[in-house]
């Protein structure tokens, strides 16, 4: 059976074989092995990925203490998404990340409080959505290995103050920042290795001044500098919960990802557990998510949702949209 590797797969592939490091062979490894298709073509490259990962953390894991440093700023993936916090010094992305996720983030009114990534897990209705908070981007001063992190995300929430005057200052700073580390923000179109789908977040927009900044941060994000292509801004306020719920909306819609909701034949769907997948997948995709050998076996499905005729048969290469629900035969 054919591997039929996607664009995603073969990016992480390439970024493994440039690797230098030891951190960014395991990274790129990770990223291989959650983008590689699941079927019986490719578990012998899935084996052979995991077994690469065994040694290469069994090395690490013997290093001396002070040759560890680079874990620190390791973050492992869980739920639907990876979706980083990024920032100059003191614009509430700690408190943030507290306001919308399970984290327990310190928060102080100095700069550099964060020192080091820390994780969340966002509740978005059905589905976690994992948020990371980085260390502050501020040039001779933020380590390598936080645009690392930034590069490796599924997409990037930029968090600047309303409340400074020092906005525009602080933006074109983060974004010379990116650009230099050669990674492109991108309001909408596909996501790669180069190119991340952002949004711009105006945190603290409960100040005084705090629309007047937002009016001169739309316009800059409107035709950004650096490269970046145009960027959607929300303002919200973290201590407030002005706009919360529709800025969690507004990040798992940056994953690209659709909510497919398996049905066993004669049975109820349970639509609290539904598959994740990439946008443009198709039945036998999701049929490999759920399970490899309903993949192997699997003949036809069946669609229910708003463009079809309810339980209308499909074939195995019909391509799935947010909401759908599909009963595999096999």
């Amino acid at each position: 059976m054919p591997a039929n590797l996607t664009p995603d797969y073969l990016a992480a592939e390439q970024r493994f074989r440039e690797a230098v490091t030891l951190e960014d062979k395991l990274d790129a490894l990770e990223e291989m092995l959650a983008t590689i298709p699941k079927h019986k073509g490719t578990e012998k490259m899935q084996a052979d990925i995991k077994r690469r990962m065994a040694r290469i953390r069994a090395e690490l894991a013997s290093r001396p203490q002070a040759a560890r440093r680079r874990s620190l700023y390791r973050v492992e993936r869980h739920g639907a998404g990876q979706v980083v916090l990024a920032g100059p010094p003191n614009a509430g992305k700690s408190r943030l990340l507290g306001s919308l996720s399970n984290a327990a983030p310190e928060v102080a009114p100095y700069p550099f409080t964060t020192r080091f990534p820390l994780a969340g897990m966002m509740p978005f209705e059905n589905v976690q959505v994992q948020l990371v908070d980085l260390p502050p981007l501020a040039r001779d001063m933020t380590p390598g290995e936080v645009l690392g992190l930034v590069r490796a995300a599924d997409a990037v929430l930029l968090v600047f103050d309303l409340g400074d005057d020092d906005l525009l200052s602080q933006a074109d700073e983060v974004l010379g920042m990116l650009q230099d580390a050669r990674i492109t923000l991108v309001g909408e179109g596909r996501s790669d290795r180069f190119r991340k789908r952002a949004l711009v977040v105006g945190n603290k927009a409960d100040l005084p001044g705090a629309m007047d900044h937002l009016e001169l941060l739309e316009g800059m994000c409107a035709a950004p500098p650096g490269g970046h292509e145009p960027l959607p801004v929300l303002a919200i306020s973290a201590a407030s919960g002005l706009h919360l719920e529709e800025l969690r909306g507004r990040i798992f819609s940056l994953l690209e990802k659709i909510r497919v909701y398996p049905k066993a034949p004669g049975r109820k769907v349970e639509f609290d557990s539904p598959l994740v997948l990439p946008r443009g997948s198709t039945v036998l995709e999701a049929a490999e998510d759920l399970h490899k050998d309903i993949a192997r076996n699997l003949k036809y499905a069946r669609i229910w949702s708003s463009r079809t005729f309810d339980g209308q048969m499909v074939p195995r290469d019909f391509v799935l949209e947010e909401g759908d629900v599909v009963e595999f035969h096999t």
